[in-house]
């Protein structure tokens, strides 16, 4: 019992609720085996009548700044319902919930001497859902979400960037939560770059211990797009790392079935519809099809349309494809989806002469 008790302590002094409340339940437990139930009991109603996983809103609204700037360093975001709507690989998916059932069993790795860091590496194309897998752990593991905010933690004042890191990594060790660090190469860039400043690779170090000494309890998960930049050093510190990459066709077609969730249209029971849609949207990131879908719904809803039609969906899509683009062109794209050209006449307000002699010349 001498090392349950040791962690609890280890745990107060570090303001670490998490190893508190699971070492406690393990002394709980060992007392109640050897006969000393009434204080287990005490033990058991103590904790539960304080819940380790609630987060008082003081506590989240104390956030920390930037002693120049007076800029928050933060942002706090609780988990959402929303969050826990998301399309993933396969692979990813039992990645992702292999990660989080680390969290979610930890009183019994404790139990059998195990005491993992819960860290976690997102890598990979922008908009490619890091942050929104971040949310989605927020949401299952029911923690707060810290993020910090790298365009303020970067401080033009001499020896400051370290300090923003370390009051950070304090803020969210005082309190059950994640720690994600979004756009993570903005400070965890290598120390043999030979165009970093003497200070930015200093800030590393500083990291790099802040990531050593930060609460096992809590979840700490970074995200970057430039995996290549990142310090060696980095690396080791992450127990689990994902790449995240494009979606293929299934999981587009799953995203856009999401995305327009209870809505009437004209082409979710239409399979060769569909299936254009799902093959012009191919090689896109779900962060582009989410706005897509958000700009389509927004002009249903402007121009008081009852259903979400084949030809929105096309012309939003030809449209953010296509900076630059002419009538014919539009006339082109719209044809070869099956779109007739007397549709095409109403669509684009031209002439069916228009469209013919357009098409003749293609």
């Amino acid at each position: 019992m001498y090392t349950e008790i040791l962690r609890i302590i280890e745990g107060g002094l570090n303001k670490d609720i998490k190893k508190i409340n699971n070492y406690a339940r393990i002394l709980a437990d060992k007392l109640e085996k050897d006969g000393d139930g009434k204080l287990a009991k005490l033990i058991i109603n103590a904790l539960d009548n304080k819940p380790s996983s609630m987060v008082s809103m003081d506590s989240l609204l104390s956030s920390p700044v930037d002693q120049e700037s007076r800029m928050s360093i933060v942002d706090i975001t609780m988990p959402i319902k929303n969050d826990g709507e998301v399309v993933l690989p396969p692979n990813i998916a039992n990645k992702v919930n292999d990660y989080i059932n680390l969290y979610s069993h930890q009183n019994e790795l404790i139990k059998n001497g195990l005491e993992i860091s819960n860290s976690l590496l997102l890598y990979g194309i922008p908009g490619g859902g890091k942050t929104t897998i971040a949310k989605y752990i927020a949401y299952k593991t029911g923690l707060p979400l810290i993020t910090a905010r790298f365009d303020a933690i970067v401080s033009s004042l001499l020896g400051n960037t370290s300090k923003n890191i370390r009051k950070i990594f304090e803020f969210a060790d005082e309190k059950p939560c994640i720690l994600f660090l979004d756009e993570f190469d903005a400070i965890a860039k290598a120390r043999d770059d030979q165009y970093e400043l003497g200070e930015l690779k200093r800030v590393i170090n500083s990291l790099l211990q802040n990531i050593d000494t930060f609460s096992k309890s809590n979840l700490l998960i970074a995200a970057t797009n430039h995996p290549e930049l990142l310090d060696k050093a980095i690396w080791r510190r992450f127990n689990t790392v994902i790449e995240v990459g494009l979606p293929n066709q299934n999981e587009t077609e799953r995203l856009v079935v999401n995305f327009i969730r209870g809505l009437d249209n004209d082409f979710l029971g239409d399979e060769k519809k569909l299936n254009r849609i799902i093959h012009n949207l191919e090689g896109k990131t779900p962060s582009f099809i989410k706005t897509l879908f958000n700009n389509i719904l927004a002009q249903k809803i402007i121009r008081k349309k009852e259903t979400l039609s084949y030809e929105d969906v096309l012309i939003e899509i030809f449209e953010s494809n296509h900076k630059d683009f002419s009538n014919e062109e539009l006339i082109v794209f719209l044809n070869e989806s099956g779109i007739s050209q007397e549709r095409i006449t109403q669509i684009m307000n031209i002439s069916i002469r228009q469209v013919r002699n357009n098409l003749k010349t293609k």
